[in-house]
């Protein structure tokens, strides 16, 4: 079985010319397979505010009206998708960029409303491996941004924490899958003010008690769960860390925090 590295950049990645530079260098030196999923929301948040289209979040989660999903789709599935795809390019690799309606390859459901009413966002039901594994046999990058399709055709706002997480799980019966998801801090910070205290493993009992002692809150706390449940379901490493710590990462210098089920 060989590795696959599922690499999920954020806003603060994109929004940086030169972070986002040597993110795309360390995967071309790297010469691992990889799949590259990112979102973009700080960019949906500047072009909103020019636009003067309202923007609601709860607990880190952005409600899409109908006008924001359009947004979400331009720069998500148009402006970043081809920045990243371009870059790639640069680096003498074959990339491609998908969204989850591109050949059907991610298809998620309108979430409930029940509770919150999160308009046009998708929680994902099915990942199509065979397009992956199609692109990646032919030692092609697809670039995957965070729309995803429901089964009546209708494109929604989807998570890219979870979208990359749903793809690594998808993947885990043919590869070892490692989930790394890039962030603007060192990792999971024991003092959110100090940079320098990563915390380089978290269990679950960790993870837990630092919910109640609020040490892990907002936006942190979806991710680490997504994170867990992609080892409960055969992923194989889940780890967060600084965008530009991925060459370190594939020097097997271990940056960041590992989340660990143990």
């Amino acid at each position: 079985m060989g590795d696959l590295f599922i690499i999920k950049i954020g806003g603060e990645t994109i929004n940086s010319k030169e972070t986002l530079k040597t993110c795309l260098k360390a995967i071309a030196n790297s010469g691992k397979k990889v799949i590259l999923v990112h979102g973009g929301g700080k960019k949906v948040t500047e072009l909103a505010q020019k636009l003067f289209i309202p923007q609601q979040m709860v607990e880190g989660r952005r409600i899409t009206s109908g006008e924001t999903l359009e947004l979400c789709t331009m720069v998500y599935a148009g402006l970043i998708n081809k920045n990243i795809v371009a870059g790639l390019s640069a680096q003498k690799l074959m990339a491609i960029g998908l969204s989850g309606a591109d050949l059907n390859c991610v298809v998620s459901k309108k979430r409930d409303a029940s509770v919150i009413n999160y308009g046009f966002v998708g929680d994902v039901v099915k990942v199509d491996d065979v397009v992956f594994e199609n692109f990646i046999a032919g030692n092609i990058i697809p670039v995957v941004n965070s729309i995803s399709i429901s089964e009546e055709g209708d494109l929604l706002n989807t998570n890219a924490d979870v979208m990359a997480a749903e793809i690594a799980k998808a993947m885990s019966a043919k590869y070892k899958t490692h989930l790394i998801y890039c962030f603007e801090r060192s990792g999971v910070l024991q003092d959110i003010t100090d940079e320098n205290s990563v915390i380089p493993v978290i269990s679950k009992a960790d993870f837990t008690q630092m919910k109640e002692t609020k040490q892990i809150a907002d936006g942190m706390i979806p991710k680490l769960q997504t994170a867990f449940r992609a080892l409960y379901h055969g992923v194989e490493e889940a780890r967060i860390l600084k965008s530009d710590a991925l060459e370190q990462y594939f020097n097997n210098e271990n940056p960041g925090t590992n989340i660990s089920l143990h």
